[in-house]
């Protein structure tokens, strides 16, 4: 039977004025009938959109909200795990109103099925009801594969390459394992427990990690693939570099990274951060978001976003904007920052701006933004977060002698995911630029193959 309802289940979440004080997570989940009810709103169209066109992954969407729909909640995660390997992760972080909901039948003449929220149900049912069984016997393939990065493009692979038999250690320059999905995405988008769990559920399959270990310093490709004895290189440590918008006053106290300032957020359980009145975060995208909803948890008593552009071109998810309004987040649009103010002492004073109109598209289709002169004026803050977004390490990888374009992104064989440099393979941000978990986690299973072809 089909719930012909238009309006998608709203799924609970907490109220915005204790949200506001706190950072555990948002939403709340669907309970067991609502995941039905919602379930029962898939048409089971006949060209499955959402799977073949919005997907990365090409997830069985289809099937897997069908098992909903009969109660069988575990053979829907099964379902979903036959391609995710985090579906609890990709059910919270992903933008499915560009991907699988963007895409669903149901959306054209109502709200889309809420399929991310379905696949969050499913994994969270999983875990709170299904015991870790045995791990399975799997011949060995005799082979050691070393994995770069611990986010969800290394996970992918090496949950791969794991349940093919090869012996997988996972490297990372950081002392918790997740990446940007442990210090990167904060609590109440993403909490730790359910990153934790995936973690789990490799080191079950006998994937090793060792932390505090960066290449360039701690270890090189020449000694993986020479002394250490792997057989093949995975490099999925991402676009971790944060950008600077290169203006004055960027050094001063009170001028955050929006990456240092989530992670002291995010790995500092005690969560203490000095407490500011008024803070700017500078950018539109969903790093901006996170660290303004976090700079709220703060206590600060106002938080703005400054960004260039229109709230029409801001590339942060829909949903990541809303709920940044509802918590008092103010947007200060057609604004761009020239200078960080010093109040005399060091210190962070505000923002030096000027106003700015929308021009023509530039290459990437986005229309830039045109100063316009004798518009300057003055946006006051006593702490500045700066979130224009993230490269990579071009440095390292010159030094690797690894092949990339003048943005820092990895030059891999589109066939292969080879690097310029035999044995070593790369997928995810560190070869597209800054995506999606689940565009990560789509290259780094496409890598697990071709390394599986080829030692195979």
């Amino acid at each position: 039977m089909i719930n012909f309802t238009r309006k998608s289940t709203r799924m609970p979440e907490q109220e915005v004025a204790l949200r506001r004080a706190n950072f555990t997570e948002s939403q709340i989940g669907y309970t067991e009938e609502m995941a039905i009810c919602e379930a029962m709103r898939c048409l089971k169209c006949r060209k499955h959109p959402c799977m073949s066109r919005g997907c990365p992954v090409h997830n069985h969407i289809p099937a897997f909200i069908d098992s909903i729909c009969q109660g069988r909640f575990e053979e829907a995660y099964q379902i979903l795990s036959s391609t995710t390997c985090l579906p609890a992760v990709c059910g919270r972080v992903c933008p499915q109103e560009e991907q699988c909901e963007g895409n669903c039948v149901r959306g054209i003449k109502g709200q889309a099925v809420a399929i991310g929220a379905l696949e969050r149900f499913v994994a969270d049912w999983h875990r709170a009801h299904v015991q870790a069984s045995e791990s399975q016997e799997i011949a060995p393939a005799g082979k050691r594969i070393a994995v770069i990065g611990s986010g969800p493009a290394s996970l992918a692979a090496a949950g791969d390459l794991a349940a093919l038999g090869y012996e997988v250690t996972v490297f990372d320059k950081a002392s918790v394992i997740g990446g940007v999905l442990a210090y990167g995405i904060p609590e109440f988008r993403l909490p730790k427990a359910v990153v934790a769990h995936e973690v789990d559920k490799l080191k079950s399959r006998g994937v090793r990690f060792e932390m505090n270990r960066a290449l360039g310093q701690d270890l090189t490709l020449d000694e993986l693939q020479g002394t250490m004895g792997f057989d093949a290189v995975f490099l999925g440590f991402g676009a971790g570099v944060s950008k600077s918008m290169e203006i004055p006053g960027e050094d001063l106290k009170g001028c955050y990274d929006a990456q240092d300032f989530l992670n002291a957020i995010n790995l500092d359980e005690k969560r203490e951060f000095p407490k500011y009145g008024t803070i700017a975060i500078v950018g539109g995208g969903n790093v901006a978001m996170d660290a303004c909803r976090s700079a709220v948890r703060t206590g600060a008593d106002r938080v703005m976003i400054v960004y260039r552009r229109s709230e029409s071109e801001m590339p942060a998810y829909e949903g990541e904007v809303k709920e940044a309004r509802d918590e008092g987040v103010e947007f200060v649009f057609l604004t761009k920052p020239l200078k960080v103010l010093d109040d005399g002492k060091g210190n962070v004073a505000g923002l030096e701006c000027l106003k700015t109109k929308l021009g023509e598209d530039d290459s990437r289709g986005h229309r830039k933004p045109v100063d316009i002169p004798g518009t300057e004026h003055t946006v006051k803050a006593d702490c500045v977060i700066m979130a224009v977004g993230t490269g990579a390490d071009t440095a390292l990888l010159d030094a690797c002698g690894l092949a990339h374009d003048a943005k820092g992104r990895l030059t891999v064989d589109p066939d292969t995911m080879e690097t310029s440099r035999a044995g070593v393979y790369a997928g995810g941000d560190a070869v597209t630029g800054p995506m999606t978990v689940i565009s990560a986690m789509g290259a780094g299973r496409r890598a697990a193959k071709a390394i599986h072809r080829s030692l195979s």
